[in-house]
């Protein structure tokens, strides 16, 4: 995935990461289309960007970033290191005190309700740590 270009920067995010999934023809494209179809059901009210090159997706601040490599498609939650994950979909970035990624390989079914859960947990966390608006 390339970072946006010049003239789309009044482009909306749904449109680049419609982009960015068609130019990927392959199972690297279609597994990127079901997680952000997950994550747009898990979430309706989750707003998506373009940022780095990639999509995120944020509520309440960011929640993760879709990437794309040759062998995995990865879903880096922010703040993945706080969430319970019982499930233990995270494989990828243990070690860190922060992120937690899942890496999806050629071939892997993604547990859907699995990750509709945790996407869940991970904007209940950041609704709990989103500071209070100030009255005008």
């Amino acid at each position: 995935m390339k970072s946006a270009r010049p003239e789309d920067v009044d482009v909306p995010a749904s449109v680049l990461i419609d982009r960015a999934i068609a130019a990927i023809p392959d199972w690297r494209g279609q597994t990127l289309a079901r997680l952000r179809a997950l994550i747009l059901d898990a979430d309706p009210d989750v707003v998506e960007e373009w940022k780095w090159g990639k999509p995120v997706w944020s509520h309440d601040g960011l929640i993760c970033t879709g990437e794309v490599y040759k062998a995995v498609v990865k879903t880096t939650f922010a703040h993945g290191a706080a969430l319970e994950d019982p499930t233990k979909l995270f494989n990828s970035s243990l070690e860190g005190n922060v992120r937690r990624a899942i890496d999806f390989p050629q071939g892997v079914e993604i547990p859907a309700e699995a990750f509709k859960a945790l996407f869940r947990e991970a904007v209940a966390f950041n609704a709990a740590k989103a500071k209070p608006k100030k009255k005008a």
